[in-house]
């Protein structure tokens, strides 16, 4: 089968699971898909470590990235009013850096424990901490009058983020004639950089004029159009990290659990800079 054809087909079983889960289970459904994310992510992120060198502590980072992300959902209202109520992300990242921290003193391989340390901290602070926006965000817009927005914003960054992608590699294919970094990404060419600008834009007012019934007033269609380039932008960003990561350990794909696509890291890499940003732009309405 070709590869365009596996990642189409994998794209929209992609969706499919995301649009049900999102319909089902609504805003605990999406922090749960953010959790799932977080941990895939992080287990795959742990092999390009040690593909480079490093040995971080990937039970544990998982752990805790999974801890970061559930923690500030469940703890306010399984122990609202009280002190344990206000533990944040920041306080949940700082535990993260005592256990790693306390954790380097038993390891065996005594030349390692600087770069051991180091890959697990960066672990924790470039996924966890990063697609706790996503949580930010959907617990900000959960609730009265409109139960779902914080669902529909959440489904908007992925849209916003994803559609780059799909836009970047059709415009590429088809116009791509100038090399956006030939030793990072040698596919990626300013062409397609561009047409995944203006899809996600365009996807992004239609969103927003499609659910404006559902989502705040200043979420304008012209709005959600001019946020989506600095977000689309960043996940571009994002995307050539991940693949500085890979090259450094020598690896093509962070993983091979979607056909045509790769690993979940393939899929979550546009999605780790853009989370902030969309908070950041979200709270301007």
């Amino acid at each position: 089968m070709p590869v365009l054809l596996k990642r189409t087909l994998s794209t929209l079983v992609l969706w499919t699971i995301v649009f049900t889960l999102l319909y089902y289970l609504g805003a605990t459904g999406a922090v749960w898909l953010v959790a799932l994310m977080t941990a895939l992510t992080l287990h795959e992120f742990d092999a390009l470590m040690r593909g480079s060198g490093c040995r971080p502590f990937g039970k544990l980072n998982i752990l805790l990235g999974a801890a970061i992300i559930l923690v500030p959902w469940y703890l306010p209202r399984l122990a609202a009013g009280t002190a344990a109520a206000a533990l944040d992300t920041a306080d949940l990242l700082a535990l993260g850096i005592i256990v790693a921290s306390i954790r380097i003193l038993a390891e065996r391989d005594s030349t390692n424990r600087v770069e051991t340390l180091a890959a697990t901290l960066f672990g924790l602070a470039y996924v966890p901490l990063m697609f706790q926006f996503f949580v930010r965000v959907i617990a900000a817009h959960t609730g009265a009058p409109h139960s779902h927005t914080g669902v529909l914003f959440f489904l908007w960054i992925i849209i916003a983020s994803k559609l780059c992608d799909t836009g970047a590699l059709l415009t590429g294919m088809a116009l791509g004639k100038h090399k956006m970094t030939p030793v990072i990404s040698p596919k990626k060419t300013w062409e397609g950089a561009c047409g995944g600008l203006l899809t996600s834009a365009l996807i992004s007012a239609a969103f927003a004029a499609l659910f404006r019934a559902w989502l705040p007033a200043g979420f304008t269609p012209l709005f959600a159009a001019l946020s989506a380039l600095p977000i689309a932008a960043l996940g571009i960003v994002a995307d050539l990290v991940e693949s500085i990561i890979k090259r450094r350990a020598n690896i093509k794909d962070s993983g091979a659990t979607i056909p045509g696509i790769g690993g979940m890291f393939d899929v979550t890499d546009s999605l780790i800079l853009t989370a902030p940003a969309a908070y950041w732009l979200l709270k301007l309405i």
